[in-house]
């Protein structure tokens, strides 16, 4: 290179090798650029997935309920309304509702913030929080009854010794409940919202029917009797995620699960039989002695016991009118059969030769 000259400055001139080297050298710094670019954009999309993420997660937390209806039914099976013999509504929180009524009634508004108790009691509550949803539980001991009208305008009656779990209002893409007992089912229709009716070991799932359910765990089989419309059956746990062991049942039908061989039947019933104790009626078709005295022991709320010299063959046919008293109606089986009946204390019978 030639040096500068005072006041003035020569074109600089580059040898071959010399400009290979400042061409080299440029090449290298655009790569560098390039390259810090791209991680900087990595690392920036990266940060917003993250961030997506994130906030897709909370939302996610936000909108789901926290559990199931069915694990928060088993959670509290235990705790509501314990050591009552009165219908009892347990709200949000586990406040109880006690009432006092031969059979309680309960009609939900459409939002389920408002539940009329009867004719003459109301009560208001918030029926979501935060998008989760809100379970209420109904209690119904031996010796009681209950109806109720759910926010989609689904009737359920309720027979003793059974518990219902259902939301408060139902979520907008589903309808499920929960129940133990017996109960029959007025399904308000929505093709959109199959409505579900979960128990331990069974599914059952209807669009807009009326059927009856049987599922106390002190019995050896859960039977479901359909009067209209259709219902599929998912039975035990393993079903109810691999879709087998399923039954599909039309009206004038009852499907029944054996707890103990694990199989399913299905055959045709006369209806009215499962249904007449929502009007006060028991209707026996066939059916033996300790069956029977297993239904009115619930109905009244009434420890009967079957003496051991008694013989437990033959069965029985006829309607009982349950507004009597109890022993009224033991003394009606009486007049048909050589049965007799002692009763112990207020709450103890004995059925006798």
């Amino acid at each position: 290179m030639r040096k500068e000259k005072s006041g003035s400055m020569d074109p600089v001139v580059l040898t071959e090798a010399e400009r290979e080297e400042l061409r080299t050298r440029i090449l290298g710094s655009v790569r560098s650029l390039n390259t810090r670019r791209r991680r900087a954009r990595y690392a920036v999309g990266m940060a917003m997935a993250a961030s997506l993420a994130i906030i897709a997660g909370l939302v996610y937390l936000r909108e789901t309920p926290t559990a199931t209806i069915s694990d928060f039914a088993r959670t509290t099976a235990t705790e509501d309304g314990k050591g009552t013999d009165k219908v009892v509504l347990v709200l949000d929180g586990g406040e109880n509702v006690a009432m006092d009524e031969e059979t309680a009634r309960l009609n939900y508004s459409s939002t389920g913030e408002h539940v009329d108790i009867g004719n003459s009691r109301a009560i208001d509550q918030q029926a979501s929080k935060e998008k989760e949803v809100v379970y209420n539980t109904l209690i119904v001991p031996y010796g009681k009854r209950s109806e109720v009208q759910l926010s989609d305008g689904t009737k359920v009656w309720l027979n003793s010794g059974s518990r219902l779990v259902y939301p408060a209002v139902f979520p907008h893409h589903k309808r499920e409940v929960y129940l133990e007992g017996e109960a029959i089912f007025e399904v308000s229709h929505n093709r959109e919202r199959p409505f579900t009716v979960l128990s331990e070991g069974q599914e059952i799932e209807v669009l807009g029917t009326v059927f009856n359910v049987s599922n106390y765990m002190d019995e050896g089989s859960i039977n479901t009797v359909l009067k209209s419309g259709s219902v599929r059956i998912s039975y035990g746990e393993r079903s109810l995620i691999s879709g087998q062991d399923q039954l599909k049942i039309v009206p004038g039908t009852m499907a029944s699960y054996n707890r103990s061989t694990q199989s399913m039947s299905s055959r045709e019933v006369d209806v009215d039989q499962y249904f007449s104790w929502r009007d006060g009626v028991l209707i026996f078709r066939n059916d033996d002695l300790r069956y029977i005295m297993k239904r009115l022991s619930r109905y009244y709320n009434v420890e009967i016991n079957i003496a051991e010299d008694v013989r437990g063959e033959g069965t029985f046919s006829g309607y009982l009118d349950l507004k009597e008293d109890i022993e009224k109606v033991i003394g009606t089986i009486g007049l048909a059969t050589d049965l007799e009946y002692e009763r112990t204390d207020d709450n103890k019978i004995t059925i006798t030769n």
